[in-house]
Formats: structure tokens, sequence, C-alpha cells
């Protein structure tokens, strides 16, 4: 193995609702960071192997997500008056394809799932108005994401508000009942798949949002307006809400719970930007989650996380295959999800222990 750990000082990760104010507060956190003891031209050799799209194998990803999709829905619409039970049981079948429709749009962010520009971008179009998500915006947010993931001094790009301990401490009591309230598990899994549909419905001018990104979330919820305004003459309001809305919400928080365990794990990398490095941080600061086949094809294999982040342009099919080829990739944390689970009670960063812990975990 050929990977060096400098016994395990840990840092952490960040995924962000960016309502709660982080105060201005320095924290010199003590040095000897990780560091991944692999050349960077062995790593780049490894992804470059499995990098870029497999067309045969891209097209009857399309066919065997949307076909079933919209047959589930089919089914779910003919059973809401007879059976509504039958219905209420297909939703985590339609949630579950949901999920493998939003990887579809995902691999389209990182150009890795067609060869053909235009069309890879025109179906990540259409798949992010399926799964309620601004295309080019979300792009953006996404690679910002990826360049800065681990990187204590840049927090706050496509992830969940992480403050430091001495942050939080710094608060009003008030700010601090806020942060409280936003990282309650209750919140995250209950609110959090509202806030995620409703809150990327406008987006004002910033770093992540610029011209082009304003015009793909307005066009984005153009296409949904006519595309749910043709459903309700079609099929009537009763079916949007009973139908593709509970799907969408399920899919949805199956979303936040896994892009959430994905780096929110006690021992996750974190560093200061002068020490960050970015190998090290897709390898030990993603988490490498264990799920059943099935489970693993509905999510588009995005449990290998680590390897995702070493090469976002490795399209989703591949991941595994990658995963098996270098043990480095071994190096990443494995996670069950029962741990998961478990890590949704944490919510800050400890400066001086390098990990994240839970509310309960601070000092009286």
């Amino acid at each position: 193995m050929r990977t060096m750990r400098v016994p395990r000082p840990q840092t952490h990760q960040e995924l962000g609702m960016s309502d709660v104010a982080v105060p201005n507060v320095s924290s010199s956190l003590p040095s000897a960071p990780r560091v991944l003891d692999l050349p960077r031209e062995e790593w780049t050799a490894v992804v470059a192997r499995f990098t870029g799209p497999d067309v045969r194998r891209a097209l009857w990803q399309v066919v065997n997500t949307l076909g079933p999709l919209a047959a589930t829905f089919w089914a779910m619409y003919q059973l809401l008056d007879p059976a509504p039970w039958a219905t209420a049981l297909l939703v985590p079948l339609a949630a579950g394809l949901l999920v493998r429709t939003f990887i579809i749009m995902h691999d389209c962010a990182h150009s890795s799932f067609l060869p053909w520009p235009k069309l890879n971008d025109a179906l990540g179009f259409v798949t992010g108005v399926l799964t309620v998500t601004p295309f080019t915006q979300w792009r953006r947010d996404h690679a910002l994401h990826h360049a800065s993931s681990g990187d204590l001094d840049r927090r706050g790009h496509g992830d969940i508000t992480t403050l430091t301990v001495r942050e939080y401490l710094a608060l009003s009591p008030k700010a601090q009942r806020q942060y409280r309230f936003v990282r309650h598990p209750l919140t995250l899994m209950l609110l959090g798949p509202l806030h995620l549909m409703l809150n990327q419905r406008i987006r004002g001018k910033s770093k992540a949002t610029r011209n082009k990104q304003v015009v793909s979330v307005w066009a984005t919820n153009a296409a949904i307006a006519l595309g749910v305004t043709a459903a309700i003459w079609a099929w009537g309001a009763k079916a949007v809400l009973l139908v593709y809305f509970p799907a969408m919400y399920v899919a949805a928080a199956a979303g936040i719970w896994l892009f959430y365990v994905q780096h929110q794990f006690e021992d996750a990398y974190w560093e200061e930007h002068g020490q960050w490095d970015y190998a090290t941080a897709a390898i030990t600061g993603s988490s490498h989650l264990r799920l059943h086949p099935i489970l693993g094809w509905f999510t588009g294999n995005i449990g290998l996380h680590h390897v995702h982040h070493i090469g976002p342009r490795i399209p989703n099919y591949r991941l595994q295959q990658a995963h098996e080829s270098h043990p480095v990739f071994d190096e990443a944390p494995v996670m069950t999800i029962a741990q998961g689970m478990r890590t949704l009670r944490l919510a800050l960063f400890d400066e001086d222990a390098k990990r994240l812990i839970r509310f309960a975990d601070l000092p009286r």
C-alpha cells in the first residue's frame, strides 16, 4: 500500500444550506496534515483509464432508467383511484428511479455521459427538469464543490453549512439555536427536500451564478411549469400531487442523505487552504458507502464517492471497475447505511481534535 497517514489527525467537510451567517473567526489548526503518498502522474494515469463515455452503456442506461420511470408513474396513476395503497407502495420505486435519473444529469454535468457536448447538455437539461434541478446552475455549483471539498477556507459550495467549534461558540444564543435547527436530523431529512426543490427556483448573482446560470434557472422553471401544466391538463392536479410529488420528495430526501454521508463523517479530511491537497481530499474526505447491488444500481454507484472525486469524469457505470483497479482506493473510509444514519448527529468541526463532533460533545 502506498499511502501514508499522519497518525489519524482528522479534518472535516462541508455541505451547505447556507442560511446561517458564519462569523469571521480565525482558528489556526495544528499542522501535520494527512498526505496521500501517491505521485500525481500515477493517480492521473489510473483515472485516465476509466475516463470518458461508453455510448452503448450510456444509451442503455437512459433506456433502462427513463423507461421504467415512465412505466412506474403510469402504474401509480392507474392505481390511484382503485388502489391508492398500491400507488403508495410504488413511491419508493419511483423515487429510486428519480435518483438514478439525477445521476444521469450529474454525469452530464461532468461531461462524462455522452461524447457529443450538445446532446450531453440537452440530456442534462431534460433530466434536470425531471428532478427539478437547473442543469447549468447545478453544474457550476458542483464544479466549485469538487474544487474545494475538504478545504476549510473555501466552505459553502453545494454543501450543508458546517461551522467549526470556535465559530459556533462565537455566535449569539439566537444564532446558535438557528444553526442547531438547521443541523437537526429531522430538519435535514424532512424539511431539506422542500428546501432543495424550492431554493433552486430563484438564484441571485454570485460567484457561482452568472448570466448563463440565471438563464438556466429560469429555463428550467419554465420547463417545469409547462410540464406541470400539461400533466394537470392530461391527468389532473390530484395525480401530480399524489404521484409525482411524493416520489420527488422521497428522492430528494435520499439524495440529501447520500450527499451528507459522502462527506460528513467523524474523520473526514479537512485542512486549511495552504495545506489542502486535492487527491488526499478526494480519497480520505469522501466515503466509500457500501450498498447492496440493487441500491448501487438505483444510485448509479455514487457510494464509490472517493473514486468519483478523484476522477469526476469517470462515468457512473465505470466507478466500480476503477475502484477495483488500484489499492489506493482502499484507503477511503468505508461506511454502511447504519453508520451513515449515525453521522446525521455530527454538526461541528473541532479544530483542535480535527474531527466532526456532535453538539453533545461540546465542553460544558
